[in-house]
């Protein structure tokens, strides 16, 4: 067994990939769903009270969808590419692989492609049901620009998978792996609060499917997806690099 084939059997077996699904698709169910019918929610916990809230746009489903994916979901998508890419973690583990490929880019390259698929597919999936949810209970809107804005977020997911694999390559655990990441993704939208350097932050992408299926033109996210893709790049010759530099 090949170790492309190897880490999309241990992704199955161990039941993550079912764990990345559950989580995109039942928030691209449970979205859509609150915003058409949150007027009803909140009189329900207000005793009676009469309350009003703007009447739903289909977009509103959308925005709901990628709010939870950008926070639950980017959090289980960090958990499980950590624990995919911090190979090293377990010494033992570490030696087994590295003993049996000429290069360690020969590890890490099927484990993050393989997660990397896994995220950007639950992902895909979770907005396809949050479109569909959307146009069934708001009204229609742009597939084109709901599909563009997708992929775009499926980038910003596959430089956070790259960020992982960095930081695994210098982490002495999971759980390190996991905090560093957290804390760098965080880091980005307070960087991003200024205008000027906002546009240029992968962070920026995190909205593109909400902002896209408003009206805002892809060419907003032109730099974003241009430095996103940069540093993606680095970000992988930077694991590959420091993994081959690690004593264990």
């Amino acid at each position: 067994m090949n170790l492309w084939k190897l880490e999309w059997v241990r992704l199955v077996r161990t039941k993550r990939i079912v764990g990345l699904l559950s989580v995109y698709v039942f928030f691209g169910f449970l979205g859509p769903l609150s915003v058409r019918y949150m007027e009803q929610i909140l009189e329900n916990f207000g005793g009676g009270v009469q309350i009003t809230v703007p009447e739903p746009m289909p977009a509103d489903g959308i925005a709901a969808y990628v709010g939870n994916a950008a926070q639950i979901g980017l959090l289980v998508t960090v958990g499980i590419a950590a624990a995919a890419l911090a190979f090293d973690a377990k010494p033992q583990m570490g030696i087994f692989l590295r003993t049996r490929v000429a290069s360690v880019r020969e590890i890490i390259t099927p484990r993050y492609v393989v997660v990397t698929a896994a995220v950007v597919g639950a992902f895909v999936l979770g907005s396809v049901t949050a479109l569909y949810e959307s146009v069934v209970l708001m009204g229609s809107l742009s597939v084109v620009d709901w599909a563009l804005g997708t992929l775009l977020g499926s980038l910003y997911l596959a430089f956070a998978v790259a960020v992982v694999a960095a930081v695994a390559a210098r982490a002495r655990s999971v759980l390190v792996t996991v905090m560093i990441v957290v804390g760098v993704l965080l880091l980005l939208p307070i960087i991003g609060i200024a205008p000027a350097i906002g546009e240029w932050l992968p962070s920026y992408l995190v909205g593109a499917v909400d902002g896209m299926v408003r009206g805002v033109a892809i060419g907003e996210y032109a730099r974003a997806t241009s430095a996103t893709l940069a540093l993606t790049a680095a970000s992988l010759w930077l694991a590959v690099r420091w993994a081959e530099g690690r004593e264990l």
